[in-house]
């Protein structure tokens, strides 16, 4: 059986009032792991929204921090399974996918891309969520 790990990793601000982990890792026999990132959206440390209504350097502020969150438990973007993404108005793909296009040039992961009415943020326009294995 896997054994679960909960993770916020100090690389990355805490969760909002600590309601959630960053980070849910099962590992897996032969030294992988899963790992199931929560949602990121573009805040600094301070919780601030970062670029209001911006796509572009939401988009880069959120893959930085699931960057990191990867790299806490020795995954890269070249780990990542699947990216799901909630975006307040698809008239932002562009800019957002001009971002997952450079992260992921070949083989891009597994992907689901929604628009939905807000998010929990004034001016947050993308939440991305992503499964990763982390290979021994």
């Amino acid at each position: 059986m896997a054994n679960l790990t909960l993770d916020n990793p100090p690389t990355v601000a805490a969760p909002f009032g600590d309601r959630f982990a960053h980070v849910a890792r099962a590992d897996l026999p032969g030294g992988a792991a899963l790992l199931t990132l929560s949602g990121q959206v573009a805040v600094d440390d301070n919780g601030t929204v970062v670029s209001p209504g911006e796509a572009g350097p939401q988009a880069e502020h959120i893959f930085a921090l699931i960057g990191a969150l990867l790299a806490a438990h020795n995954a890269t973007f070249a780990d990542v399974m699947h990216i799901r993404t909630f975006m307040t108005s698809l008239d932002d793909l562009p800019a957002y996918g001009a971002v997952r296009r450079r992260l992921f040039p070949e083989n891009p992961p597994a992907s689901t891309t929604v628009e939905v009415s807000r998010l929990f943020l004034p001016g947050a326009v993308l939440e991305v969520e992503v499964t990763a294995l982390a290979r021994p």
